[in-house]
């Protein structure tokens, strides 16, 4: 996978559309999430000129896999939209805690998921998940924090990934997700561990 990662202010107007484009295809019409949309993009309050992108898409451009990186002093996912998944406890305020959000790797071309090698979907979300805590360790943070299912926390867990619940997990549209935290290890603080396609 190439990576490119960069703001709505210095990423290309192609890539941003089809990062915008992505989104709607997989949380809109794939997984049938409730999203504001116009019917060919998927942006919400939260996509502003300061929030930071992450893609990884084919040598051909084709996209694999996307993520959305909100440093939580400022307006986030997770504070004013899914505050009950914190049970009661305030919210993070910190330019050292980040918010993951908007995070899919689906190939959207494949015509049967059936044929992909056993582990290559996790193995692909991984790999995404490396660079995106290597982008936000670069970035100042010390942690992340995300809503996922829960059944993500298995898949952290046997990839050796430190995460901590944050609440109870809740049932959201049939599915039980769950407010975590992320550690992020000191040694990804080096500019070396992440080379970005922008």
């Amino acid at each position: 996978m190439h990576i490119v990662a960069g703001t709505a202010n210095n990423l290309s107007t192609s890539a941003f559309s089809a990062m915008a484009h992505y989104r709607y295809r997989v949380f809109v019409e794939k997984l049938g999430w409730k999203l504001a949309n116009d019917g060919i993009t998927e942006l919400d309050q939260f996509d502003r000129a300061d929030t930071l992108y992450v893609m990884a898409r084919e040598r051909d451009a084709r996209l694999r896999g996307v993520a959305r990186l909100l440093p939580t002093d400022r307006p986030y996912l997770l504070s004013d939209v899914f505050a009950d998944l914190l049970d009661g406890h305030p919210p993070p305020r910190s330019a050292k805690v980040w918010e993951l959000s908007r995070f899919a790797v689906i190939d959207l071309d494949a015509s049967d998921t059936a044929t992909q090698e056993p582990g290559e979907a996790p193995g692909r979300a991984l790999a995404l998940l490396d660079v995106v805590m290597r982008l936000a360790a670069f970035s100042g943070a010390d942690e992340l924090i995300t809503v996922s299912p829960l059944g993500v926390e298995r898949i952290l867990r046997r990839a050796g990934i430190v995460a901590h619940r944050m609440g109870r997990p809740v049932c959201l549209n049939q599915l039980l997700v769950y407010a975590c935290r992320i550690e992020i290890e000191p040694s990804m603080r080096s500019r070396s561990c992440l080379q970005p396609v922008l």
